[in-house]
């Protein structure tokens, strides 16, 4: 078993420098992590534009559903435009239909635009009725890897789940545990999956440092940020696991 590769994900140009400094194989950019990731502003996807490591833009251009109109498919393109035009190495697309199925249909339109750059399938694909045939739209379409959680609301509670996604996909794709992946939970679900990518914030938490920004409305109590030293920890395990597992 080859190195594991351990992706960070990152919201502002703090982050994005310590998911550079902290040893990140891949940097999946975002803006508001706090609502499970939106896409970065063309400002930030500028700054990452010549980093040591791939960086994919997300492009999910609302929070809540991933349910899209005609609409939402143009906002999306001209934002995978901006990460092409700053020559970020990918995309991290997702979109579903009302009864949580892969729209497959929007999905041909945004990976089609997409041509040339790398693809991740976000998490929108852990809402779906059927892996199954969710795993053969990602494969068919040309999708690099699936980032999912099997479909809990963490990873390591779904590692028969993942087990199977790995089974279904058949080296046609990577499967990627993400959410819920820290130091201590890693050692569990790595070794058992042999999994060849994991997803993670490695962000601590912080207090507002500022109340009266809390009181009007401008700041959450609390924020994560992305830590370096948490990177370098995470890099650190996974590489040990590596070590073991190829003994």
């Amino acid at each position: 078993m080859s190195r594991i590769l351990l992706e960070v994900c990152v919201d502002d140009p703090d982050g994005l420098e310590a998911a550079v400094a902290g040893g990140a194989d891949r940097i999946e950019l975002c803006s508001a992590l706090g609502a499970g990731g939106l896409t970065p502003s063309p400002g930030l996807m500028a700054a990452a534009a010549s980093p040591p490591v791939p960086v994919y833009a997300m492009i999910r251009p609302r929070a809540g559903d991933f349910i899209y109109d005609r609409a939402d498919l143009e906002v999306m393109r001209h934002d995978i435009d901006a990460a092409r035009h700053a020559g970020l190495a990918g995309v991290v697309l997702g979109a579903s239909l009302a009864d949580g199925r892969l729209d497959a249909r929007m999905l041909t339109k945004l990976a089609g635009h997409a041509s040339g750059l790398g693809l991740t399938l976000h998490r929108a694909f852990d809402l779906v009725p059927d892996f199954a045939e969710a795993v053969e739209i990602a494969a068919d379409l040309g999708f690099e890897r699936i980032l999912t959680s099997g479909g809990a609301r963490t990873a390591p509670e779904a590692a028969d789940t993942l087990e199977r996604l790995i089974e279904l996909a058949a080296g046609r794709l990577s499967i990627m545990p993400g959410s819920g992946i820290t130091i201590d939970t890693v050692g569990a679900i790595v070794p058992r999956l042999a999994v060849a990518e994991v997803h993670s914030s490695c962000s601590v938490a912080e207090p507002a440092k500022d109340k009266r920004l809390v009181e009007m409305g401008f700041a959450a109590p609390e924020r994560r940020r992305t830590d370096a030293a948490t990177i370098r920890a995470m890099r650190a395990r996974l590489d040990a696991i590596g070590s073991k597992i190829r003994a």
